[in-house]
């Protein structure tokens, strides 16, 4: 894979030359609506992804496709704004590779991820948010299918701990301290751009799904696969397909998670702030 990996190295450079000296600890995925975390990082240096060698530039309303690299509560991170899908094409999921191992090699321990999602429980509805424990892969797809790069990782990964335990009670524990309501559930992962259908909806209920969307499972199997921990918080932007009278679209998903934004930033501030006590 020797043009992917001349592309991470690229980026890495560029962003050493942007940001001198900078390592960055936690790397950030924001997803659709979800913008509004990147506003928080101080003395910030921002690239577009068109300038970073293999970041794919998604047309995906809701994602503006900017690196924001600088401090969150005087922690080192690096912010992505906007994420590539698979249903974008093989050039996005390429790209996948790409933005999470240009990642790890500038230094990040932890990916944390945000996503929006349709809730499997109608008693968590638009506005809740929730940790993912675990998630069921639905996109008949894996991101390392074809030559291993030996780089970055084995051949054959666990994803026994996917999701990391202690970072997701330590997301718990500071949810609670600070008074927000935050659940836990397994992410039912499909391929998209569809919505799912009502018997897919029921299905996934029956499987032990509690919320469904197109994304964040690619780059979680990405991440275990170089080494990186990895937590991530869905903010529910509706209910699934049949749970309510709602008709489904990408402007209610973008209306949705404005009513997380607010609660999720709370959260990933205290998050950030806890985890890099000494």
């Amino acid at each position: 894979m020797p043009n992917a990996n001349a592309n991470i190295k690229k980026c890495a450079a560029i962003i050493a030359k942007t940001t001198p000296g900078f390592k960055p600890k936690i790397g950030i995925i924001l997803g659709s609506g979800l913008g509004a975390i990147s506003d928080q990082i101080e003395n910030a240096s921002t690239i577009d992804y068109k300038d970073l060698p293999g970041f794919y530039v998604s047309t995906l309303a809701g994602h503006s496709k900017r690196m924001h690299l600088g401090m969150l509560k005087d922690v080192p991170v690096v912010c992505l704004e906007g994420r590539t899908h698979f249903y974008e094409g093989a050039e996005a999921t390429a790209s996948l590779k790409t933005i999470i191992r240009t990642l790890k090699i500038i230094g990040c321990e932890i990916l944390l991820t945000t996503n929006a999602v349709g809730s499997l429980r109608v008693e968590h509805g638009p506005g809740s948010l929730m940790a993912i424990e675990d998630h069921i892969n639905f996109t008949s797809q894996n991101p390392l299918i074809g030559p291993n790069d030996d780089e970055f990782g084995e051949r054959f990964v666990s994803m026994d701990n996917a999701y990391d335990s202690d970072l997701r009670q330590k997301l718990l524990s500071i949810a609670q301290k600070i008074n927000i309501p935050l659940n836990t559930g397994v992410f039912v992962a499909t391929s998209g751009p569809t919505f799912e259908t009502h018997a897919e909806i029921r299905m996934y209920k029956m499987l032990g799904g509690h919320a469904v969307g197109a994304s964040t499972v690619p780059e979680t199997i990405i991440a275990r696969h170089c080494g990186l921990k990895v937590a991530s918080v869905c903010a529910v932007t509706n209910l699934g397909a049949g749970l309510s009278k709602e008709i489904l679209s990408h402007e209610g998903t973008l209306r949705g998670a404005k009513l997380a934004t607010d609660n999720l930033v709370k959260l990933f501030l205290a998050f950030i702030e806890e985890i890099t006590k000494k």
